[in-house]
């Protein structure tokens, strides 16, 4: 039941994404083009889910499970550190140059186009990379 669950929520995010008009990096860099010509519309996408977000965070953490029953796994830190602080500017970075973030970029993958394959395989690149460094970092502390 998880696996068709999960498979019927990205669905329905993905189909979201693309409503939304989050797929097409053009109105992604429109939106984030703040002195040239500004598209304010994915400000309402972001209102909304940041809405839909507090709502959901606020139920999940008065429960003690998971509506399937599953063990709640929410964040347990609050804090804003250097991981933080850099993680979010190469978020920020990436998503301005290229006008992609992960989800849209998975959703577009549909399309078939070099854009969004290419984006899917630097992200993949970037969370090897990542995972690399963190266990090197683990085994230097570690020994």
């Amino acid at each position: 039941m998880e696996i068709v669950s999960a498979l019927l929520i990205g669905l329905l995010f993905g189909i979201g994404l693309i409503v939304a008009g989050m797929t097409n990096p053009a109105k992604v860099q429109g939106f984030l083009d703040l002195a040239g010509n500004w598209d304010p519309s994915l400000a309402l996408v972001m209102g909304g889910a940041i809405a839909v977000g507090l709502l959901a965070f606020r139920l999940a953490g008065k429960r003690g499970r998971s509506l399937l029953g599953g063990a709640m796994r929410l964040p347990g830190t609050s804090g804003i550190d250097r991981r933080l602080l850099l993680g979010s500017l190469v978020f920020g970075a990436g998503w301005g140059l290229a006008g992609f973030c992960p989800g849209p970029a998975l959703a577009s993958l549909a399309t078939g186009g070099a854009k969004p394959l290419i984006f899917t395989g630097a992200m993949l690149a970037g969370m090897l990379l990542f995972e690399v460094l963190e266990r090197a970092a683990a085994r230097r502390r570690a020994g």
